[in-house]
Parts: structure tokens; C-alpha cells; sequence
């Protein structure tokens, strides 16, 4: 049987699935970004517990064909931005391959039911990315905007300043600065 689960984004958070399957005496074949493969069917009392288990980690169990599709559209987002090198097509055709729909019908879902644009959240988790680098990584701002498939240094820099107020130079200094979590972008988009 296969789950879908809102919010993973990174290896903690797949870890965190496994565990709360394992302790419900379920046996996970796959567990992935977004999705959670087990070889048993599941009532809907121990879904239940498993959604309250994996809720205080900020992840939720989801059952409708648009949410899961969101989802779908936000870890295929997620893995755009942080492919290791430079996406060889653009956002629109690799949403499109990758989810089998057209981009014009994946573009009206998300903006109806995110209430923002693909490009928008795009462009956020770009954001939080470079902000991630910025304090935890020993990168040049050169290097951060490569890393991000960015055309040039100006075009990333004037970006950051445009979405956070603040050049990325500028952002570095202030370590107080919270970069958001995955969960935070998805809440508020």
C-alpha cells in the first residue's frame, strides 16, 4: 500500500516515517520524499495513529488526488532547485515529464489551490536554499548562485535582494536571520 505524506523534505524527515511505521508494527518496503511504500493494508485506526505520530514532526497523511498531486508538484519543484547540475530543460517541460500532465493544467492547480505560481515557490525555496548556504556553508556568493543554476552573480544577487530585502553579501552577516523549513513555505504559500 502506498501513502502520501505532506512535507518531507529531506532525509530526517524520511527517517522519522520509517520509525513511526515500524512502531505501528508496519513494515515499509520504500519510504520517500512525499511517499511511503508499506506491504500491509492499513485501517483507518492505525492510520490515524500514524498520522498523530508523524504530525509532531510537521508531515500529514494525504488522501485526495489534488493534494497528492500538489505534493507530487512541490518534491518535483524541490528537486529542480536542487539538482547538482544545471537542469538541461526547463521547469515547465520537467514538471510535465515527470508528472505526465500538461504544465498549462499543473500550473492552474497549483495556483488555485496554493494561492501562489509555480515560479513564485520556485523562486522561495531557491531562496531558502541560498539562505541555507549563506550560514551554513563556506561557499563565495559566486559559487551559491552557480550552485542554484543562476545565469550570472548580478542576476542571483539582485534576486535574493528582491525576495528578502537584503543582498545576500548583507544577509550573510546577520547570522540571527531564521532561514524557514520546508513546512513554513508550504504553510504560507
Amino acid at each position: 500500500m502506498k501513502l502520501y505524506i505532506r512535507n518531507m523534505a529531506c532525509e530526517s524527515c524520511k527517517v522519522i516515517v520509517r520509525d513511526s511505521l515500524e512502531k505501528l508494527k508496519l513494515h515499509p518496503v520504500k519510504v520517500a520524499l512525499g511517499e511511503a511504500e508499506i506491504k500491509e493494508e492499513i485501517g483507518e485506526e492505525k492510520k490515524e495513529k500514524l498520522n498523530k505520530m508523524i504530525r509532531e514532526a510537521g508531515l500529514e497523511i494525504i488522501e485526495s488526488k489534488g493534494s497528492i498531486l500538489i505534493e507530487q508538484m512541490r518534491h518535483g519543484i524541490y528537486e529542480y532547485v536542487h539538482s547538482p547540475k544545471p537542469p538541461s530543460v526547463n521547469l515547465s517541460d520537467y514538471l510535465s515529464k515527470k508528472l505526465g500532465y500538461d504544465y498549462n493544467y499543473l500550473s492552474n492547480v497549483f495556483s488555485d489551490v496554493e494561492a501562489n505560481t509555480i515560479t513564485n515557490y520556485m523562486n522561495s525555496l531557491k531562496v531558502e536554499r541560498a539562505k541555507e548556504m549563506l550560514l551554513f556553508e563556506d561557499l563565495t556568493l559566486t559559487e551559491i548562485a552557480e550552485k542554484l543554476h543562476y545565469s550570472n552573480l548580478s542576476h542571483f544577487s539582485a534576486h535574493f535582494k528582491k525576495i528578502t530585502g537584503l543582498p545576500p553579501s548583507h544577509f550573510r552577516k546577520l547570522k540571527d536571520k531564521r532561514r524557514k523549513t520546508i513546512q513554513e513555505i508550504n504553510s504560507v504559500n
